[in-house]
């Protein structure tokens, strides 16, 4: 007769389990727990604890083990107190007692049993089948509200007027990195103003953010993407004819496998979109974009619209 076995059965219904002339496994229901260290996720259980002062026989116990066994109550309370006598000589031996799938016990300096509840086995019915894991740390890319109003203020209004000026085109330049940068989830607005200082600066730390955060991204490989280089040499615009084909282009992904593009161009399409295949890029990746604009203002407000309501990964590419 293996009596932790049924102690361990009965633990799984009762709070309280009384072992005869020995003490009491009781249990108290704990709440989910997170390991801030291991980042490791604890179900609900049931933690166990022993008092050696509660050994009145409530007849739980003794019965629950003769109907299971088909003997008579007094047998097997008998057989229960011989027991308990063996497991309280190897206690004031100083020796440990292991009871399976319960706990260990031993005797302190001052003869006091002492109880480490073993946590193999949960208890609690309520969480069957939930066992403890480990969180990947997740890295979001941000971007919030403030993200949004630093796109509203980028000086990218085209008009007449503004060509008129000569020293207008290298702001257009640096306002279309700015936008790159943001689209990809950096908010290097101070670049944008210490960036006029320093034309080779600015080129040279942004296209290192913009690869960075481009390799972060959700994508179908594993390197970074290469963006079109824009130019921030400052030529003078003033004599330069409006081009009126479409270069701002809202980037939907890119993919090693040409049918996966095709599939992608075929979803974005039965959602509405003007879905297209631009081409590939450096690494052989192919393209594909929802839209693409003429105006580089309506290609902002439906790439914040994209952003939204379709994907937080849309980006802009704006050609030279």
């Amino acid at each position: 007769m293996v009596v932790e076995h049924y102690i361990s059965e009965l633990l799984y219904r009762y709070n309280c389990v009384v072992v005869p002339n020995f003490g009491a496994f009781l249990t108290q229901r704990t709440s989910a727990r997170i390991n801030d260290i291991t980042n490791t996720f604890f179900a609900p259980t049931k933690s166990i604890s022993f008092n050696e002062q509660l050994v009145s026989n409530d007849g739980l116990l003794v019965s629950y083990i003769a109907e299971a066994e088909k003997a008579s109550f007094e047998e097997i309370l008998s057989r229960i107190e011989t027991l308990t006598k063996q497991w309280k000589e190897r206690l004031n031996a100083g020796e440990k007692l292991s009871l399976k799938n319960i706990g260990l016990l031993w005797n302190n300096a001052e003869n006091k049993v002492q109880f480490q509840p073993y946590y193999e086995v949960n208890y609690l019915t309520s969480s069957f089948g939930l066992s403890s894991f480990k969180s990947i740390p997740v890295t979001r890319e941000v971007l919030k509200e403030e993200v949004e109003a630093l796109e509203e203020k980028i000086p990218f209004i085209i008009s007449p007027e503004k060509r008129e000026q000569a020293n207008f085109r290298p702001y257009l330049k640096y306002a279309a990195i700015i936008l790159l940068a943001i689209s990809a989830g950096f908010t290097g607005y101070q670049v944008f103003n210490n960036g006029l200082q320093s034309q080779q600066v600015v080129r040279e730390d942004v296209k290192k953010e913009v690869d960075r955060q481009i390799q972060e991204a959700t994508f179908f490989n594993t390197k970074p993407l290469e963006l079109p280089t824009v130019n921030v040499d400052a030529v003078s615009t003033s004599k330069a004819k409006i081009n009126n084909t479409a270069k701002h282009h809202i980037v939907a992904g890119a993919f090693r496998v040409k049918a996966n593009a095709d599939r992608k161009i075929e979803s974005l399409q039965n959602k509405g979109y003007k879905a297209a295949y631009y081409g590939t890029n450096a690494y052989g990746l192919h393209m594909v974009t929802y839209d693409r604009f003429v105006d580089p203002k309506e290609a902002l407000s439906e790439l914040r619209k994209i952003k939204r309501t379709e994907s937080k990964d849309a980006w802009l590419l704006s050609e030279k």
